[in-house]
Order: structure tokens, then C-alpha cells, then sequence
């Protein structure tokens, strides 16, 4: 058998190292279909020549980090006429199921694979000996996932299958009629097709930024107080005006930021950006704040749990840009609310163009800043 694994196990590594990678979960529980083409590059065995061939298979996204996917393929190669001036063609047929770990669930998805199945070797090289067989079917790869929108994609993956097949020669000589175990290395390029998908949620803030509420300076409110008057002899003393306790004025600005993310992604887009700029400036100018709350909500599309987790995750995005920007870090606190704080609420359950624009208002980050001044004292 040729070198095969040795480049399985080079991919192998690979993998591992982008499992390293920080995985920005988004999970959709989407059903999809991927057809495809591949390349085929057979077992040394088999001495047949590289061939091609294509695929089909309907995945289901299972959980956060899982995948499976039925597969159906067929490929072909000539045979390598090298080992004998005679034509013929080998053939397989594989069916199989295929259980995907991805690494991310971000536009960009990675993930590792490893099947069970069966498969059809038919070895037709005109040889009497050689013949078909149906056995076991085994394989492992890597690969990754590319959405370029809700409802499209391309997949990679590189995989090598074992399986065994029946042969008419062994050691080159003809007419031995054995049974072997042989792996294929494929190559498989296939476009995503998703449907029954509920659509992003993106951590987009849909609320209007409100104009910060100045309040009036201190010693414009303050006026001289006016002289008392003398008491006559006749009258009585007026009592002295007792003091004015001091009054804390809390002065809060709240910003939102609207389209921070965009689709399946963590990344803070230019015009997200643009935003917790000013946010920034508006805090760092103004140096009574004492502490800042950056607060991820979500919409109720997807499982409690998830959205939890959606939210804290889009909130530290934003915390860690201000701190970028100059704001102190140790003045921020960070809040996941997930759904449990709608600002509208929206009929039906069934995911729609319809439902997902009326939620719309509950995806957003709000960053809130507090400080005190104290008023009225004497």
C-alpha cells in the first residue's frame, strides 16, 4: 500500500493546530445538502491510474460542535496499463455516514471527520480473477466550511477511506485472486445548499443613539443669597435658613451601536467600529464616569443557553475594543442578558423573514456610563 497515511497524518496535525483557534460558536441547527465533485487517488494495489468522481450528501448541524452527514459517492480510474498492456476500469461505490467535530462555528468553519459505512469495489481490468466486492467502508480527514450567506456555502475536505477489494494479482502476479484492505485518498469540493435554517442573529444594536443629557453647571444654578434684614427692635429675630444637604446627581450616557458583527461572524465591522469611537471619546472626556456596563442582548431565536452565551461573548468583543481605545479596563464591568430583556415582542414561533426583522430591536450591545456629581452643597 502507498504512503497514503503518512500525508492523513500530516492533515491530522494540521487540524490540531487550528483546533488551537478560538471558536466563535453559532450554531443554527440547519438541515443542508452538499453536492460535489473529487479527486481520487488510489491505493498502489489497486494499480490503477488517479481518477474522479462525485458525491452527494444531507447534513444536519447536531449541536454546537457536531455535524453528521450521509454520504452517497461514486469514482472511477484506469487502469495503469504499466503493469499490463490490457484496459480496464476500477470503479467504487461508497455509502456512508460521516460524524463532523468542527472547531468553529463562525463564515469560516473547520472541522475534523471520521466515517463508517460500506462500499463496492469492482475491479474490471478484463483479467477472469479480478471481480467485485462489498465490504466495510472507513475514513478519516479534515477539512472546513465556507458560508458565503445564510443560504450558501463551499466545502472542502481531504479524507482517506479504507475498504477492501478483490484483486486478480498479488505481488504482480496474475491470476492470485485475493482479497485486500486498500485506501483511497480523496479530494472533495462541494457547494452548500442550506434550508429549514433559522437565519443570524447578529449582536447589532437597533437603538438610536439618544443625545447625551447635559446637565446645568453648578455655578450657573448657584446665586448670591440675598442679605437678611435687619430686625427691627420690635420684631422678632427670623431664623437663620437651615443648610442644604448635599444632592447626588447621577449622569448617565448611553450609546447604541448598530451593526456592530457581521453575519456569523465576532469581528467588529468599520462602520461598528466607528461607534464605540465616539463612545470612547464620550467616556474618556468625561472623567466624573466611574464605571462602564457593556450589556450583549439577544432576540429568543435559538436555545436559552445559546443566547446566554451569544450575548457575553458579543459583549466582551466590545469591551475589549473601548479598553483598545484608552478606556480603563478596570472600570468596565461586562453583562450577558441573552433574551431575558426584549424591547419588543413579536407573535409566532416558526422562523421568518417576517419574525426575524420584527426581533430585530432585541439584538443589540448597549454601553452604559455612570458617574456622580454632587449638587446643591453648602
Amino acid at each position: 500500500m502507498k504512503n497514503n497515511l503518512i500525508g492523513v497524518a500530516m492533515a491530522a496535525s494540521v487540524g490540531l493546530a487550528t483546533f488551537a483557534a478560538s471558536a466563535e460558536e453559532m450554531y443554527r441547527g440547519a438541515w443542508y445538502a452538499v453536492p460535489g465533485v473529487s479527486y481520487l487517488n488510489t491505493d498502489s494495489d489497486l494499480e490503477a491510474d488517479k481518477g474522479a468522481g462525485g458525491f452527494i450528501s444531507i447534513g444536519k448541524e447536531l449541536s454546537k460542535r457536531w455535524d453528521i452527514q450521509g454520504r452517497l459517492g461514486y469514482h472511477r480510474a484506469d487502469e495503469n496499463t504499466d503493469f499490463a498492456n490490457i484496459g480496464g476500469r476500477y470503479k467504487q461505490t461508497t455509502l456512508s455516514v460521516d460524524a463532523l467535530y468542527m472547531l468553529r462555528r463562525d463564515q469560516f468553519r473547520p472541522f475534523l471527520l471520521a466515517g463508517l459505512g460500506v462500499a463496492r469495489n469492482d475491479v474490471d481490468y478484463t483479467n477472469p480473477a479480478d471481480g467485485k466486492k462489498t465490504s466495510w467502508l472507513a475514513g478519516v480527514g479534515l477539512g472546513a466550511q465556507y458560508l458565503l450567506n445564510d443560504s450558501f456555502g463551499l466545502q472542502v475536505d481531504l479524507r482517506h477511506q479504507w475498504s477492501r477489494a478483490k484483486l486478480g494479482f498479488n505481488n504482480n502476479t496474475l491470476g492470485s485472486n485475493t482479497t485486500e484492505t486498500v485506501g483511497n485518498t480523496l479530494f472533495n469540493l462541494g457547494g452548500i445548499f442550506r434550508f429549514s435554517a433559522p437565519a443570524p442573529m447578529p449582536a447589532a444594536a437597533v437603538e438610536p443613539e439618544p443625545a447625551p443629557v447635559a446637565s446645568a453647571p453648578v455655578a450657573a444654578l448657584e446665586t448670591a443669597p440675598a442679605p437678611a434684614p435687619e430686625p427691627s427692635p420690635t420684631s422678632s429675630p427670623v431664623p437663620a435658613p437651615e443648610p442644604v444637604a448635599c444632592k447626588p446627581q447621577v449622569e448617565t450616557v448611553t450609546v447604541g451601536a448598530e451593526k456592530l458583527f457581521g453575519f456569523d461572524q465576532a469581528q467588529l465591522k468599520e462602520e461598528g467600529k466607528a461607534a464605540l469611537d465616539e463612545a470612547a471619546a464620550k467616556i474618556k472626556a468625561n472623567p466624573e464616569i466611574r464605571v462602564v456596563i457593556v450589556t450583549g442582548h439577544t432576540d429568543r431565536i435559538g436555545s436559552e443557553d445559546y443566547n446566554q452565551k451569544l450575548s457575553e461573548r458579543r459583549a466582551k468583543k466590545v469591551t475589549a475594543y473601548l479598553v483598545n481605545q484608552g478606556v480603563a479596563k478596570s472600570i468596565i464591568e461586562v453583562v450577558g442578558k441573552g433574551e431575558s430583556e426584549p424591547v419588543v415582542q413579536c407573535t409566532g414561533n416558526k422562523v421568518t423573514n417576517k419574525l426575524i426583522d420584527c426581533l430585530q430591536p432585541n439584538r443589540r450591545v448597549e454601553i452604559r456610563a455612570e458617574g456622580t456629581k454632587q449638587v446643591g452643597c453648602h
